[in-house]
């Protein structure tokens, strides 16, 4: 054994082992129930039907969520896009493509020939859900990373497909022509879905996406 492989296994204490086996099982059970749930439903699934879905049997994989607190829903979020890239990257081969975002998650077959399912350009998105170093973070950087993420830093531009579920999630039936539209919409929305009137937590953070997929598309 080299000086580096005794100076990686000092480091990997048998704390930080157990977690990271931990997190690995995880990782392939998720891997196995994702891929099922997304064949299960062709028209695709929002962010929060597949958390709803894996909480549910048979997969229980995952536990009770605070949709309200991000610090809270983060570590949720970010293991299954992980999973979600991971798995884009297994069907690559086989022809198939993943559409990745909150709002819709769809699997289907692809008509690219070469190339499929990977993009050829950088994907800075891929490779922050790729690292599982960024699984844990702390609140303010949590916090900065998605006010980022919205405001085009990361390079997000939602798919049409994308903005249409968001349109739609606000109540539009139609692209509204401007983004003050949108906040308008937006704060009604939100008024009829708070909890204090009967609403549901869940339904305000949908609400919360199909907005900020909105306005990542206007500040395109």
């Amino acid at each position: 054994m080299n000086q580096a492989d005794t100076e990686t296994q000092t480091a990997r204490t048998p704390a930080a082992g157990r977690q990271e086996d931990k997190l690995d099982f995880q990782i392939q059970h998720l891997l196995v129930a994702i891929e099922h749930i997304l064949r299960q439903n062709p028209a695709g699934i929002n962010e929060l039907g597949l958390i709803k879905t894996l909480q549910k049997e048979p997969w229980e994989l995952i536990g009770t969520v605070n949709f309200a607190e991000p610090d809270k829903l983060y570590p949720v979020h970010f293991l299954l896009f992980h999973v979600l890239y991971r798995l884009r990257d297994q069907l690559a081969a086989s022809g198939e493509t993943l559409t990745i975002s909150p709002l819709v998650i769809r699997l289907r077959q692809s008509t690219v020939v070469s190339g499929i399912g990977v993009p050829d350009q950088p994907d800075e998105l891929r490779n922050f859900y790729l690292d599982l170093s960024k699984y844990e973070m702390p609140e303010d950087s949590i916090n900065r990373m998605m006010e980022d993420f919205w405001a085009g830093r990361s390079g997000y531009r939602p798919e049409l497909s994308e903005t249409r579920e968001a349109a739609a999630t606000l109540g539009f039936d139609h692209m509204p022509v401007g983004f003050d539209e949108v906040k308008q919409r937006f704060r009604r929305a939100v008024m009829h879905a708070h909890p204090d009137r009967g609403g549901e937590t869940e339904a305000i953070q949908d609400l919360n996406q199909a907005f900020s997929v909105l306005k990542a598309h206007f500040r395109t």
